[in-house]
């Protein structure tokens, strides 16, 4: 009973996120992120910290309490000592102006700054350094010519949201203080919608990992999306900066973002990091799972998509040397008969489609991409992966592949299936789908599957070999020369798959 009078929860762990593109992040992981920071900030009283897109306030307030510790020697009166860390030394830019009044409530204990109920007896302005301004976008060519939001989507009035954050929405971030930052910190807003089918989304929160840097702080360390490792609409030139980027020092990686965020759902999972200015060298990198980490050092850059576990490193160069070809040249792009996923079976017709609801008759006539492949056998594999969100199960492993069927001649398929490869005999093509199978082969797709999409680029590590032999994991093991960690890795990581037609 005394346990639950005494129970006093944190309000910010409470919040409901506002989306899972925006996300609020748990104080307990907004102080794993500053632990990256070094110790003697916390008692430096010219440091200067800016959180560019402040949604609760929690990293303002917890680094408040870390300065308001360590000047405690330096600035002995208490009131004088907060007055001083509000108003010289913690800055933010609210994403909108709901959280702007949120994040003042919590760092400031006053949504008005300047307020009667404020900490800091010193603001003179009701937003004191908590600011928001209400932003429109620069249309150009019907998108935004700073985040590319499209004009459709987000053209709006007046008391509608824009969606157009002040951080990213400027060729010079540093006149919206005037001033430079020590420490850049915080969880910027991940995508926005692109006006494509559904739900078609774009990220966005590259843009603020960019537009950080040009600011050149001492630190930066930021949590986002993990999927640019190897995905990711439009960004491939991010993706080469950061593996390029050594000043990036540590990378804690999360396979399952619901570890960082309890109950939301992020294809990928997540990961934040620690960039040093004046830092060259390789990157600690910071696996973590259910709990458990594992840790490598190496540079970031050893392949051209980033390698999410150290172990899987000496296995993908092993496969390497060998200099074969790889499947991302074989396997069919999406829609490999030009039909989309609503396709259906036709009254009559001399070819058979398949679709993700059984099988039909169809008109040749009407196919008019892939037309080589209708007369051979074809292994075929579906688009969308057995895994969740791209993500291990409770035990840590993945399936991967979610179904491989074989196609006689005259079957044909919707854009549920990619074509891994044609043949002339049905042996060959049986024998591409037991390959396909194997933990080994499934294992290097899982090293750049970051999502519950299949493409072709998924297959980049897949060594073509001759399919007039039956491949078994046992036999890839040892064509490969794998080490009997490197088989328990995979081992550990794969789950079994003997129906592959489920």
């Amino acid at each position: 009973m005394n346990d639950k009078v005494n129970y006093n929860p944190d309000v910010l762990n409470m919040l409901a996120n506002l989306s899972s593109d925006e996300v609020f992040t748990p104080p307990e992981l907004a102080n794993e992120m500053l632990d990256l920071l070094p110790e003697e900030l916390w008692s430096d009283p010219k440091v200067t910290f800016l959180d560019p897109f402040s949604k609760s306030g929690v990293f303002l307030r917890e680094i408040a309490k870390r300065l308001n510790r360590g000047l405690e020697s330096v600035i002995p009166d208490r009131q004088e000592r907060i007055n001083h860390i509000f108003e010289k030394q913690l800055y933010g830019i609210a994403i909108t102006e709901l959280t702007g009044l949120l994040s003042r409530r919590s760092v400031y204990g006053s949504k008005k700054a300047d307020g009667k109920y404020s900490f800091c007896e010193t603001f003179t302005t009701e937003q004191g350094n908590i600011i928001f301004e209400r932003i429109e976008h620069t249309w150009e060519n019907g998108r935004c010519r700073y985040c590319g939001a499209s004009q459709e989507v987000y053209e709006r009035e007046g008391s509608f949201e824009t969606h157009a954050y002040q951080f990213i929405h400027t060729d010079n971030p540093e006149e919206i203080f005037n001033m430079k930052f020590d420490v850049i910190v915080g969880n910027p807003p991940y995508q926005l919608s692109d006006g494509g089918f559904g739900k078609s989304a774009k990220p966005i929160y590259h843009k603020f990992v960019q537009q950080a840097k040009k600011m050149k702080p001492r630190y930066l360390t930021m949590i986002i999306p993990a999927r640019w490792y190897a995905g990711g609409k439009g960004l491939n030139d991010f993706r080469d900066e950061m593996l390029n980027d050594e000043r990036i020092k540590k990378l804690i990686d999360f396979p399952d973002a619901s570890e960082c965020f309890p109950g939301v759902d992020i294809a990928g999972g997540v990961c934040y990091f620690l960039w040093d200015r004046d830092y060259s060298g390789p990157c600690e990198v910071t696996n973590i799972f259910k709990g458990e980490e594992q840790k490598s050092v190496r540079p970031l850059n050893q392949f051209d998509t980033f390698i999410r576990f150290g172990q899987a490193i000496s296995i993908i160069k092993k496969v390497q040397s060998k200099n074969e070809p790889n499947m991302s040249k074989q396997v069919s792009s999406r829609k490999p008969f030009g039909l989309a996923t609503n396709i259906r079976p036709m009254k009559s017709g001399d070819l058979i489609l398949v679709w993700n609801g059984g099988e039909g008759p169809y008109e040749r006539t009407k196919v008019s991409t892939g037309t080589q492949l209708i007369d051979r056998w074809k292994t075929i594999t579906s688009k969308v992966s057995y895994d969740h969100a791209g993500q291990p199960d409770k035990e840590g492993k993945r399936r991967v592949l979610s179904k491989v069927n074989v196609l006689p001649p005259k079957y044909i398929c919707t854009e549920t299936y990619l074509v891994a490869g044609s043949f002339e005999s049905e042996k060959e093509a049986k024998n591409l789908a037991a390959y396909l199978t194997t933990k080994f082969v499934r294992f290097l797709i899982s090293q750049l599957s970051f999502s519950q999409d299949i493409t072709k680029e998924r297959f980049l590590f897949v060594p073509i070999l001759d399919m007039s032999e039956t491949w078994t994991d046992e036999r890839l093991y040892k064509k490969y020369d794998l080490s009997t960690d490197e088989i328990d890795f995979i081992e550990r990581t794969i789950k079994p798959m003997e129906n592959a037609n489920e």
